[in-house]
């Protein structure tokens, strides 16, 4: 839970090397619009994000208003852990599922995906 919004918390990283390092070879993720995006494209647009708008992660404006919930962890096989929760950005709901599995090197992220919680 600490982790989450992956990518979010400074304190695990703000490098692409950092990323890197959190994240398995063959991660890939789905974002909230469905499209499928690669480990470079994913890497690169975070650290473009750190880098260019001053970007602080979850505790900056206007992310500091965001909220996680519903936190469910289950073991999908050994070392490797599926975790799902609702994350909500002011109007913006979305349902959020993380492959973490933990190595040598600690928890690296598998994959990742978003999606959009519609009304009604």
């Amino acid at each position: 839970m600490q982790r989450e919004p992956i990518f979010h918390h400074p304190e695990f990283g703000t490098t692409r090397q950092d990323f890197e390092n959190m994240t398995d070879a063959a991660f890939w993720e789905v974002g909230a619009s469905g499209r499928r995006y690669g480990r470079d494209y994913v890497l690169a647009e975070v650290v473009r994000r750190y880098e260019d708008s001053g970007y602080q992660g979850i505790h900056s404006a206007p992310e500091n208003t965001w909220q996680t919930r519903d936190f469910y962890c289950r073991a999908i096989a050994p070392d490797t852990y599926l975790l799902t929760y609702t994350l909500i950005q002011t109007a913006r709901v979305t349902r959020r599922s993380t492959l973490w599995q933990y190595t040598n090197s600690g928890w690296k992220i598998l994959y990742h995906q978003g999606t959009i919680v519609e009304d009604g």
